[in-house]
């Protein structure tokens, strides 16, 4: 029986990164994505010519209500019941708590929390009647276990989040359905020639913030895949509820990444 995967936002950064790992390790894909069309064409294109798994590509706006259980009932009848699903579709905002408005606070709640839960519960009962034990793994953020200025928002959902999957995680357990999170840090999904052309932040934006995480530079989108890799695999078969932070060393206890103290630097100095 072939092995499905569900990525949604899967036409760029992380989520691309995800769906070509799961697509090597032998699972055919079903990815969602918004807006970037040609993004998306290339990376179904990319899959079906390097390996040889199956690939869907699905226009979905998940900010819409009931969006993303459609999306996952859509493929599980059209390509099959999934055996992994990997919410990732969401954005991120920095605002201060004194300028949020509620279109803001919906946006949010609506892509990075409201639409997890409802594809956790269609890719679940799908997985319980087809008798399925399956691993959902939901792209959470370090920014939920620290506090940030203007994170007042994405900070909180991205928590509530984390909360909401250890709870779905006993609730699923008993039909043997694993719930997990990845937690990036920072993680750098555009390329340099990228943010050369935008002009919005320096080139080397990326490159220096790795000086201040321990492990000396920033993350990539294959980081992130390599970790959904092991937890969609039996090799984790008894990890459930956990939240795996794959950040570098960035928020461990007693790092100053606001302080300006370059570990990779200092690091160098002491070789």
């Amino acid at each position: 029986m072939n092995k499905i995967a569900i990525v949604t936002g899967a036409s760029q950064g992380i989520g691309r990164g995800i769906a070509l790992k799961l697509a090597k390790e032998g699972y055919d894909i079903a990815f969602s994505f918004f807006s970037a069309t040609q993004s998306a064409e290339e990376l179904c294109a990319e899959i079906q010519s390097t390996t040889a798994q199956r690939c869907a590509m699905y226009c979905v706006d998940m900010r819409k209500d009931g969006a993303g259980a459609k999306f996952v009932n859509q493929v599980s009848e059209e390509m099959g019941v999934p055996c992994v699903l990997v919410n990732n579709a969401g954005r991120t905002r920095m605002e201060s708590i004194l300028d949020i408005t509620p279109e803001t606070v919906d946006e949010l709640i609506n892509l990075d929390l409201k639409n997890y839960l409802f594809c956790m519960q269609a890719a679940a009962t799908q997985m319980v009647r087809a008798k399925i034990s399956g691993s959902i793994i939901n792209i959470t953020s370090t920014r939920a276990e620290r506090a940030y200025p203007c994170d007042a928002v994405y900070g909180g959902v991205k928590a509530a989040l984390n909360r909401a999957s250890q709870s779905a995680a006993l609730d699923l357990a008993p039909y043997g359905i694993r719930v997990n999170c990845v937690a990036p840090g920072a993680i750098a999904v555009r390329s340099k020639e990228y943010l050369q052309k935008l002009s919005i932040i320096p080139v080397d934006f990326w490159d220096e913030l790795g000086t201040r995480i321990p492990l000396g530079r920033s993350g990539t989108p294959e980081d992130i895949a390599n970790a959904v890799a092991f937890l969609a695999s039996d090799q984790a078969s008894y990890i459930t509820g956990e939240i795996l932070r794959v950040d570098g060393g960035l928020i461990l206890p007693g790092m100053p990444e606001q302080s300006g103290h370059s570990w990779g630097a200092t690091k160098k100095e002491n070789q």
